[in-house]
């Protein structure tokens, strides 16, 4: 085997080891939140309701382009896990209603580099990379009121990364 190859496997090993798109033998229905802990350790943010269930957030970024939201039962059996950073999830935020933890609750956090507050404009933007329908890389933005924190649009661009030309990606 050559050095090239040795490394190309070392590598995917290592990304799939902190990856959601295979959840190895974790079930929903029957695995519970220790073994989600137990095998992807502490969540970026973690919500607890009033019946008991949670939710708990893995987000991909900034290198990846993903995030992945755990929903677990009041009894701590995982009911279903969701990719989160997509068109359906993005087109339920809603401008003027929307508020800062509405986002972090359907998307989770943004990488904390990329949130920028514009003074002049009073407007908080947070920014998420994801892969589009195309497969092409893009960024979701969405901009908030900094004195109400709603939402007051949401928008999406080829993330170019200093290319002319979109680079691929996958989930």
């Amino acid at each position: 085997m050559s050095l090239r190859t040795i490394l190309a496997v070392v590598c995917l090993a290592g990304l799939s080891a902190c990856s959601f798109h295979s959840l190895g033998n974790l079930k929903a229905g029957t695995s519970s939140v220790s073994d989600v802990l137990a095998t992807f350790g502490p969540p970026a943010m973690r919500w607890v309701n009033a019946d008991g269930s949670m939710q708990l957030a893995y987000p991909g970024g900034p290198a990846g382009f993903t995030t992945h939201m755990v929903f677990v039962a009041p009894d701590g059996v995982i009911e279903r896990v969701e990719q989160v950073l997509d068109q359906a999830h993005f087109s339920q935020i809603e401008s003027g209603k929307s508020t800062q933890e509405d986002v972090l609750r359907l998307l989770g956090p943004s990488f904390p580099a990329w949130t920028v507050y514009f003074e002049a404009r009073d407007e908080l933007v947070w920014e998420w990379r994801y892969c589009d329908a195309w497969w092409k890389a893009a960024k979701f933005d969405v901009l908030f009121d900094g004195t109400t924190g709603r939402v007051r649009s949401t928008y999406s661009l080829p993330d170019l990364d200093g290319r002319r030309i979109v680079p691929s990606c996958s989930p």
